[in-house]
């Protein structure tokens, strides 16, 4: 086989025994938040039995690259009750079922290859093919990342949510309605 084929690429759910490095993924997110002088992440969540819980639950996906999980991302599809309340702005579909998008993180030896994007579009075609139209996401007003990542994929910002407690815990809210997008626009159907 020649030596310049490039690595597969792509995404299947996390299972337990992958439970480790999901959350050494994790760990280096963290620090990369740190680094970046966001308290988000910062005080013991995630926490690896959050983790377990998101696999558990079927909701935890790993990107592989080659034979290594280089990121992880959780895609909730029936929400996240931190969405319920809005501050400083509203929903474009208030009441409405939604699904979320949360911990997106990337391995810090392959940060700068755009890692992110696949694990964003792949988490949005899974949300859409289980009939979510309303995706949300949030994330701390230091993360530049994130916040230039889901406007890359067409999220709004919609106001801000509380994802625990304190003042602390408040975070921009982005959301993303799929609504009006023909499902035979997406998949080709429409081709002569």
């Amino acid at each position: 086989m020649p030596t310049d084929v490039p690595a597969p690429i792509f995404m299947r759910k996390a299972t337990l025994e992958d439970l480790d490095e999901v959350y050494a993924v994790i760990e280096d997110a963290k620090k990369l938040l740190k680094a970046d002088g966001s308290s988000q992440w910062q005080q013991g969540y995630p926490s690896k039995l959050s983790m377990q819980q998101d696999i558990e639950s079927n909701n935890c996906y790993v990107l592989i690259y080659g034979d290594e999980i280089v990121g992880t991302g959780t895609l909730m599809p029936f929400g996240d009750t931190h969405y319920a309340y809005i501050v400083d702005g509203k929903w474009n579909h208030a009441g409405h079922p939604f699904g979320t998008i949360n911990r997106i993180a990337i391995s810090s030896k392959y940060r700068g290859k755009r890692f992110a994007n696949y694990i964003m579009s792949t988490l949005i075609s899974i949300a859409y093919a289980k009939g979510v139209r309303d995706i949300r996401i949030s994330t701390h007003e230091k993360n530049a990342r994130v916040h230039q990542l889901v406007q890359t994929f067409g999220f709004i910002q919609r106001g801000k949510v509380y994802t625990g407690p304190t003042d602390d815990d408040l975070r921009n809210a982005y959301e993303l309605n799929l609504d009006n997008v023909d499902a035979s626009e997406t998949t080709g159907d429409n081709a002569e």
